[in-house]
């Protein structure tokens, strides 16, 4: 993907790039997911305003990727690209922090393996992802090197429950393990 996408003149795609875009394209099957709640109403958003968890030195912020259901991988990565640049040289606008409907924490670059991540209100969930490491794995009853990448969900139980999150957890692992099912 990195190069075809470089020898376009597009910016590297990040794993926080393909896990917003598979998100991105599962939470609409998962309207509790991407809801919040107002007082006793609880509000199912049509489009996914995708918050970044992003470290700067002094502090943590959550730049957001406005209706990124409608966007393709290119797309999502060129346009976290931007934010996180925006966030780094401290130019980001306050407009561009507001709205998320759900929320990425990616520790993985710091290889943190597994955490739970805190959800940021009015969101309903926020998936938590940890680093991508090398482990033996049994297919077909041999061992072998494969890769595998922990992530967490916490969710609202006011608003959604346990089975909703297993099946987008389910899901989003299936699109990950098979990235062609993000075309269907």
């Amino acid at each position: 993907i990195n190069a075809a996408f470089q020898e376009r003149g597009g910016q590297k795609v990040s794993y926080t790039a393909i896990l917003a875009h598979a998100v991105a394209r599962l939470l609409p099957r998962y309207p509790y997911l991407n809801s919040s709640l107002s007082g006793e109403e609880i509000i199912l958003w049509e489009d996914v305003n995708l918050g970044i968890a992003t470290s700067l030195d002094e502090y943590l912020i959550v730049p957001v990727i406005r209706q990124a259901q409608n966007m393709n991988l290119e797309t999502i990565a060129n346009e976290l690209n931007r934010l996180l640049q925006a966030a780094r040289s401290k130019r980001l606008e306050p407009a561009e922090m507001a709205g998320g409907t759900f929320t990425i924490s990616n520790l993985g670059m710091f290889d943190v393996e597994h955490f739970v991540a805190i959800i940021n209100p009015p969101e309903a969930a926020i998936l938590a992802v940890g680093s991508v490491k090398e482990v033996p794995v049994v297919e077909n009853g041999v061992i072998k090197a494969g890769l595998r990448m922990k992530m967490t969900l916490s969710a609202d139980h006011r608003i959604t429950d346990g089975a909703e999150a297993a099946r987008f957890m389910q899901a989003l692992k299936n699109y990950l393990e098979k990235p062609a099912l993000i075309l269907l």
